[in-house]
């Protein structure tokens, strides 16, 4: 049977070599925080966690983590999921877990693209896809993780009124996002601009763009009501 799987939308998994601290990490503390996909999620999701969470949120592609380990810090009250393939970037995740002894954390290291399909209907608040690989060479579009499909699901996962937020220094991505988005149906747009909001912690992947004179684009949109 031919193998209709989407294209990869990331790049390598693994970069230098692991220190032996975060290999045990990865060997021990990681089999603790995965998705266990081959069972149901339970009911309700905020079983997941070991302590009690109000709502969940997720982000996609997580890098070193700086975003998620700052929303953490500063929520105390939300549970997070957070997708990244690249293991030297979950690794350092997986550390900084560690030292601050956080519990309201869960992870994949995959694609996301498993991982939205087994959650339930309505279970987030809130989706963060923040600097996703642009893949600007016009022969990999197509691996471009936002399309029709994703944002179905992004507004399938994310309770009425819930927010999904996007950022990139790719001109052409951002603006696919605002078309691909909008043209949904299912959500209307709230932020649009280049400044990046107080509550969206800069990152070193951020700085990097912007010491090379790229204008990133901060964009978030609202999940429509059913009834809308």
């Amino acid at each position: 049977m031919r193998d209709v799987r989407p294209l990869r939308s990331y790049g390598r998994r693994k970069g230098k070599a692991l220190s032996a601290r975060k290999e045990r990490l990865i060997g021990e503390l990681l089999p603790r925080l995965r998705l266990d996909l081959s069972k149901p999620p339970p009911s309700p999701l905020a079983k997941l966690f070991e302590t009690p969470v109000d709502v969940i949120w997720l982000e996609i592609g997580f890098g070193s983590g700086e975003h998620l380990l700052w929303q953490a810090e500063h929520h105390p009250e939300i549970g997070f999921i957070g997708c990244e393939p690249f293991v030297n970037g979950l690794a350092s995740l997986l550390g900084a877990i560690e030292e601050r002894g956080l519990t309201r954390v869960r992870v994949h290291d995959g694609d996301v693209r498993d991982v939205l399909p087994w959650l339930p209907e309505g279970s987030l608040e809130r989706i963060f896809l923040l600097f996703p690989d642009p893949w600007p060479k016009k022969r990999h579009l197509k691996r471009r993780l936002l399309g029709p499909e994703f944002v179905r699901e992004l507004a399938r996962v994310l309770v009425p009124g819930g927010e999904f937020r996007f950022a990139s220094d790719d001109a052409d991505y951002a603006d696919q996002a605002r078309l691909l988005v909008g043209q949904s149906g299912a959500f209307r747009a709230v932020t649009d601009q280049h400044e990046r909001p107080r509550n969206w912690p800069e990152t070193r992947y951020e700085r990097k763009a912007q010491a090379e004179g790229r204008k990133p684009a901060y964009l978030s949109f609202a999940r429509q009501t059913k009834d809308a």
